[in-house]
């Protein structure tokens, strides 16, 4: 669920301006799944620009309090929201831990990096959601691993219907700064994309792991 309209027109003008999001409709990306996609998401550049970063540290600490309150801890998911949820866990004074996709395979083996003591609450910082699964399997291994956690705060979702139904199936909460459409509306409207292009984008979101570029 997206915070509302005016922190994901602002989020999606942000992560536009540095280049965060592109958008290709006629040049498209490879996804690692495969699937050909008109947009490609990297969050992790937000760390290189501190105005941009500081907007996005402070309204995710913002509304998560005003949802959540407190938690005893601030959870990363690895490696995409480790900055941003270290920088949001500072700025509310909270111990900070992070979830590796899975355990190592050397060492003392941790999926989880830190101190985390059972019955702790945690809310989970995520960069970015297309299908959910990965910000899922860290919640399972905190959820494993003792911790009661609250919900998640992501930067950015792409809404697809098959990440709404893992994230309803697994009774979890998950708010975002911006999202597909807002995105979109604010690339159309600061002439950053045409009306082709934004047709293009449309039609994607539709059915993207059939689409193919015409």
């Amino acid at each position: 669920m997206v915070l509302d309209k005016y922190t994901a027109k602002k989020t999606a003008e942000l992560l536009l301006q540095i280049n965060a999001i592109k958008l290709k409709p006629e040049n498209p990306f490879t996804w690692a799944s495969g699937w050909k996609s008109p947009i490609y998401c990297d969050n992790r550049i937000i760390l290189s620009y501190p105005i941009i970063r500081n907007f996005v540290r402070e309204e995710i600490a913002k509304h998560l309090e005003a949802i959540y309150g407190k938690p005893d801890i601030i959870a990363g998911v690895a490696t995409g929201a480790i900055g941003i949820g270290a920088l949001v866990a500072d700025y509310l004074g909270l111990p900070f831990i992070y979830v590796r996709p899975e355990p190592k395979s050397h060492g003392r083996q941790n999926q989880i990096e830190g101190v985390l003591e059972p019955n702790q609450t945690v809310v989970v910082i995520e960069d970015l959601i297309s299908t959910g699964q990965s910000s899922l399997n860290a919640v399972e291994a905190l959820t494993a691993a003792g911790a009661k956690v609250k919900g998640m705060l992501a930067i950015f979702t792409y809404g697809f219907d098959i990440a709404e139904e893992n994230f309803k199936k697994h009774g979890l909460e998950l708010y975002t700064l911006g999202d597909y459409e807002h995105l979109i509306e604010q690339a159309s409207d600061s002439d950053y994309i045409n009306e082709e292009q934004l047709g293009t984008l449309r039609e994607w979101r539709m059915n993207p792991s059939k689409w193919k570029q015409k």
